[in-house]
C-alpha cells in the first residue's frame, strides 16, 4: 500500500476517488477489449490518470493472476473469461482494493463497485458484482 492519504477519507475527496476509479475502469476495459497490456496502454496516455487511478491500474496489472484466481474461486459457476468485460474490470479493481488498500472501508469499495456496475454494465450486473465482492470481502477482511 502506498503512503498517500486515503482519497476516500473525506466527503470532498470521494468524488476525486470516484473519478479515479472510473478512469481506471475505462483503461482496464479498453486494454481488455483491444487485447493490449494495461501497463502499455497506461504509458500511452496523453493525459496521465490521477495517482489513485495509476495505483489501481498498476496493482491490477501486478496482481492480476492472483486476483483472477480469487475471482474464479468465489464466483460460483462463472469463469473470469465468461464474465462480461465491464464486470470483470470492476471486479478486478475492487478485489485489488479489498486486498491491498485496507484503509479504504469495505463498504466504500463495495458501494463504488456496485455504482460502477449500475452506470456501465447490465441491469443484473450490480447484484452479481455485489455478491462476488461481498464474498471476497468476508474472505480477505474477516
Amino acid at each position: 500500500m502506498s503512503g498517500r492519504a486515503d482519497p476516500d477519507a473525506t466527503p470532498g475527496a470521494r468524488s476525486e476517488a470516484r473519478a479515479a476509479r472510473e478512469r481506471a475502469l475505462a483503461l482496464l476495459y479498453e486494454a481488455d477489449a483491444r487485447e493490449v497490456g494495461i501497463l502499455e496502454l497506461l504509458s500511452r496516455q496523453d493525459l496521465p490518470p490521477s495517482p489513485l487511478a495509476v495505483e489501481l491500474i498498476e496493482g491490477v496489472a501486478t496482481d492480476g493472476a492472483a486476483i483472477d484466481e480469487l475471482l474464479e474461486e468465489v464466483a460460483v459457476d462463472w469463469s473470469v473469461a465468461r464474465m462480461a468485460p465491464v464486470d470483470r474490470a470492476i471486479l478486478r479493481l475492487a478485489a485489488y482494493e479489498l486486498a491491498h488498500r485496507p484503509r479504504t472501508p469495505t463498504a466504500v469499495v463495495l458501494n463504488e463497485a456496485v455504482e460502477l456496475a449500475n452506470l456501465y454494465s447490465t441491469e443484473s450486473s450490480s447484484r452479481f458484482v455485489n455478491g462476488v465482492l461481498a464474498t471476497i470481502a468476508r474472505k480477505l477482511r474477516a
